[in-house]
């Protein structure tokens, strides 16, 4: 069997999908969505989660993880297929009404439905959700006022 060595995608911060909240408490709704969608190892019934939604001065980004490792300095391999997988991801988000698209020529390309898996809000607890990466855990850091 041989292995197609799929093309890395040339990545950069300005190719980040922007994306609009249609209510300002609708970051909240969104973050824990996105602990729901993923690629799904059925055997072992756990979720590695695809996306986050970034907040950078102002602005609201719906990110593969990998494309946090980057803007982080570090290696990230980016195919075209993770891509694909934040646009198809994003799509849903449109689709149910979480937010909007800055501009919908970012999410053209997208990845068929059946690469990714959706839990149900109820079927969350069967599921062992894994993150690749945590946004703002880095170090404790104490803010006085």
């Amino acid at each position: 069997m041989s292995v197609v060595n799929e093309p890395e995608y040339s990545w950069s911060p300005d190719k980040m999908v922007e994306v609009f909240l249609n209510e300002p408490d609708d970051f909240l709704k969104v973050r824990e969505t996105l602990t729901r969608i993923g690629v799904a190892s059925r055997k072992e019934r756990k979720l590695y989660q695809s996306c986050h939604i970034l907040h950078k001065q102002g602005r609201y980004f719906i990110v593969h993880f990998k494309e946090l490792f980057a803007l982080d300095g570090k290696k990230a391999n980016l195919m075209i297929n993770d891509v694909q997988r934040r646009n198809r991801i994003t799509q849903l988000l449109v689709d149910w009404g979480l937010v909007t698209v800055k501009s919908a020529e970012d999410i053209k390309d997208v990845a068929p439905l059946n690469q990714i898996k959706v839990l149900s809000f109820k079927d969350k607890g069967e599921w062992d959700l894994e993150t690749k990466y945590n946004i703002g855990k880095k170090s404790a850091v104490v803010e006085t006022t």
